[in-house]
C-alpha cells in the first residue's frame, strides 16, 4: 500500500505541477511581472535615500531571469503538487472504496474548496506591492479557515442528519464571520484592477491544479489496485 501511495503522489505532483506551471505561465505570472514593476520605483527611492553612503549591500537584486523564473515555478509546484497528492492518497485509503478519475477528481475539488476557496475568500491571492497585515496573523487565519472548511465539508458529505449539517455550514461559516486580517488598502501600490485580476486568475488556475491533480491520482490509484489484485491472483494460481 505504501508503494501506491507514493507513486501516486508522485505521478500526479508531476502532471498537475507542470500542468499548473503553463497555465500559470500565460496567466498569472504575466501578472506579477506588471505588478513588480509599480513595486520597484518604491525600492529603487528607498534604496537611494539609504544607499548614499552605502557599500552596495542596499543595492536591489535584480529579478529572475525567465527560465530561471519558470523552472523554480516548475519545481515549486511539483513539489507542492506531490505534497497534496500524499494527502489524497491517504484519503483514498482511509475511505477504502473504490476510486477512479472522476471520483479522484470530486475528491480534487474539495481540496480546491478547502485549501484555495475557503481561506481566498477572506484573504484572496496577492501580489507583491500589495497591502497585507501581518503574516503570523493572516497564517492563524488562513489555517482557520482551511480547517473550518474541511471539517464543515466532510460533515456535509459524511453525515446525513439534518442538524449536523446546519453545524457544517456555521462551522465553515465562523472564521468569515469573524473577520480575515486586513491592513490599510491605501498603502498598496498595486492598482485594483490588476489585483483582481490577478485574484480570479489565481483562483482559476488553482481550480485547475487540483482537478488535474485529483483525476490523474484516481486513475493512478485504481491502475495500481488493479496491478496488485492481478498479481495476487496470479500468484495464488
Amino acid at each position: 500500500m505504501f508503494q501506491r501511495l507514493v507513486i501516486t503522489a508522485l505521478l500526479a505532483g508531476m502532471i498537475a505541477g507542470l500542468a499548473l506551471t503553463v497555465v500559470q505561465h500565460f496567466t498569472t505570472i504575466p501578472l506579477i511581472l506588471a505588478a513588480e514593476k509599480f513595486e520597484s520605483p518604491a525600492k529603487s527611492g528607498s534604496a537611494a535615500s539609504s544607499g548614499q553612503h552605502g557599500h552596495g549591500h542596499d543595492a536591489i537584486t535584480a529579478p529572475l531571469g525567465g527560465l530561471e523564473r519558470l523552472l523554480q515555478t516548475l519545481l515549486a509546484n511539483v513539489v507542492t503538487g506531490a505534497g497534496f497528492a500524499f494527502i489524497l492518497a491517504g484519503c483514498f485509503a482511509l475511505w477504502g472504496r473504490p476510486v477512479d478519475g472522476v471520483s479522484g477528481m470530486l475528491w480534487g475539488i474539495s481540496g480546491f474548496a478547502i485549501f484555495t476557496l475557503g481561506p481566498g475568500l477572506g484573504l484572496p491571492p496577492e501580489l507583491p506591492g500589495m497591502a497585507a497585515a501581518e503574516v503570523e496573523v493572516r497564517q492563524v487565519w488562513w489555517a482557520a479557515a482551511a480547517g473550518s472548511t474541511a471539517a464543515g465539508l466532510w460533515l456535509l458529505v459524511f453525515r446525513r442528519e439534518y442538524w449536523v449539517k446546519a453545524a457544517a455550514i456555521a462551522v465553515m461559516a465562523l472564521p468569515h464571520l469573524v473577520g480575515a486580517p486586513h491592513a490599510d488598502a491605501t498603502s498598496a501600490l498595486v492598482p485594483p484592477e490588476l489585483a483582481s485580476r490577478f485574484a480570479a486568475a489565481s483562483l482559476v488556475t488553482s481550480a485547475i491544479f487540483w482537478c488535474v491533480l485529483g483525476w490523474v491520482a484516481g486513475a493512478c490509484h485504481r491502475r495500481l489496485v488493479e496491478r496488485e489484485a492481478d498479481s495476487g491472483a496470479a500468484t495464488r494460481v
